[in-house]
């Protein structure tokens, strides 16, 4: 008899893994909350830009999806930073500077995937369907839809469904797992930048990057030439700023290049919602080797390396190749999947918040400039054997925890290349002063 899986949640992660499940001919039933988004309109402020990198396009690669999903996708080679004043300053990702990450709306994403698994053999989408029960050791669940209340079960329930999982909840409520949030004591809001005589107002080669030391505002170019623009500040700030006069005067301070190309700023900074940030710790994953969880429900990060629908899609190769190697069985893929991805997506959490540091803070100081020329330089100089962490965690499918180990040994290597270095500089010039004196 052919296994059925629900998967809860249609969006990124459950979508790619109704399309991965199909192909292992498995019978899939996917639930959504929500209507379908392909036929409604987007919530207002929750658009969000993703930026797409070798992780996300390795996973569309293997099952055929890449050319159709990433069809209106937009190359950014590097990171154009805005001052309040003074020239712009373009940091490329990529020593050669041809590689680029990709810039897609996740509405987009999600509608091209969403198409994808509900075009497979053996998938089904039930949409306006709202977890309310869940017995993770019989797989039995009750759906709540606008004709009322559902009743279904399936062998194998998986949990696709972000980081506010109605699945984890349930979990947490049987106490069959743990949880923790670290949330950011920061919010982000978006803004809209439109074209302007239909082109783009701003470089599309780029994520633009307005730093301002505690905050920090980006921006990520759409296919109809817009701009989606994600201000992230401590997350009181945003109520500082309640009318049009407070806002204008605010942005022609601290965003100035911003005013002239956002007109609906003031619009948009009023009524789009601000949104919170956060670290979901959870432990474990799956219970009974028979109900799991994925992506953000299992372990959601901040957005600050672009790696959150990354991260997921990796879960998804992850565990298609757990069930390969276990010949479909669930009760030892399941554990199996958590033990080899666990101590990555911790890796990424980590490298994520480390990265707001370094956007919000370091990316205007000429010291940090400078590093990132000499590690350039060194990738040039040493290609394949010095690599940078932006490198390792965009443009390779390296785990996340080898990246963390590899960029330690690289900069113990370069410092103690730099004390060895000051130590023959100062031994010659010691040598140099002793001859002077004979």
């Amino acid at each position: 008899m052919t296994e059925r899986v629900a998967i809860v949640g249609a969006g990124l992660a459950g979508s790619l893994l109704g399309c991965y499940l199909a192909r292992r001919g498995l019978s899939v039933d996917l639930y959504e909350r929500r209507p379908d988004p392909r036929v409604g309109q987007p919530e207002r402020g929750r658009s969000i830009n993703l930026a797409i990198s070798e992780r996300g396009l390795d996973a569309l690669r293997r099952i055929g999806l890449v050319d159709s999903v990433m069809a209106d996708a937009l190359p950014m080679k590097g990171r154009m930073i805005h001052p309040v004043a003074g020239p712009l300053d373009f940091q490329q990702y990529s020593a050669s500077g041809d590689r680029a990450i990709n810039s897609i709306s996740r509405g987009t994403l999600n509608n091209a995937l969403l198409d994808a698994a509900a075009a497979a053999p053996g998938v089904s989408v039930h949409f306006e369907h709202r977890l309310a029960e869940l017995d993770s050791c019989t797989g039995s669940m009750v759906f709540e839809t606008p004709g009322g209340k559902v009743k279904v079960s399936a062998d194998v329930v998986l949990g696709a469904d972000g980081a506010g999982s109605a699945v984890r909840e349930q979990l947490l409520a049987e106490g069959a797992v743990g949880e923790s949030v670290d949330f950011l004591d920061y919010g982000y809001k978006e803004l809209s930048i439109p074209a302007v005589n239909a082109d783009f107002a701003l470089n599309p080669g780029a994520l633009h990057i307005w730093p301002r030391g505690t905050s920090m505002m980006i921006a990520l170019p759409n296919p109809d030439r817009s701009f989606t623009c994600t201000l992230f500040w401590p997350a009181g700030d945003f109520d500082a700023l309640s009318n049009a006069a407070s806002i204008e005067a605010h942005f022609r301070t601290h965003y100035p290049d911003l005013l002239p190309l956002a007109p609906t700023l003031v619009d948009d900074y009023l009524h789009n919602p601000v949104g919170v940030l956060g670290t979901v710790h959870t432990q474990p994953w799956q219970a009974h080797g028979r109900t799991a969880l994925i992506g953000d429900a299992a372990h959601a990060i901040v957005p600050f390396y672009g790696q959150g629908a990354n991260c997921a899609f990796e879960d998804v190769v992850e565990l298609d190749r757990c069930l390969a190697d276990t010949g479909g069985s669930w009760a030892r893929a399941l554990p199996l999947y958590e033990h080899r991805r666990r101590e990555n997506t911790e890796a990424i959490a980590a490298m994520a918040l480390d990265n707001f540091v370094e956007m919000r803070d370091k990316v205007t100081s000429p010291v940090f400039r400078l590093g990132k020329r000499i590690e350039h330089t060194l990738e040039r100089l040493l290609p394949g054997r010095y690599v940078s962490r932006y490198e390792l965690v965009s443009f390779s499918t390296t785990p996340y925890a080898e990246v963390q180990q590899r960029v330690h040994r690289q900069h113990q290597f370069l410092a103690a290349a730099v004390l060895l270095g000051a130590g023959v500089l100062g031994a010659a010039a010691r040598i140099a002063r002793s001859g002077a004196r004979r």
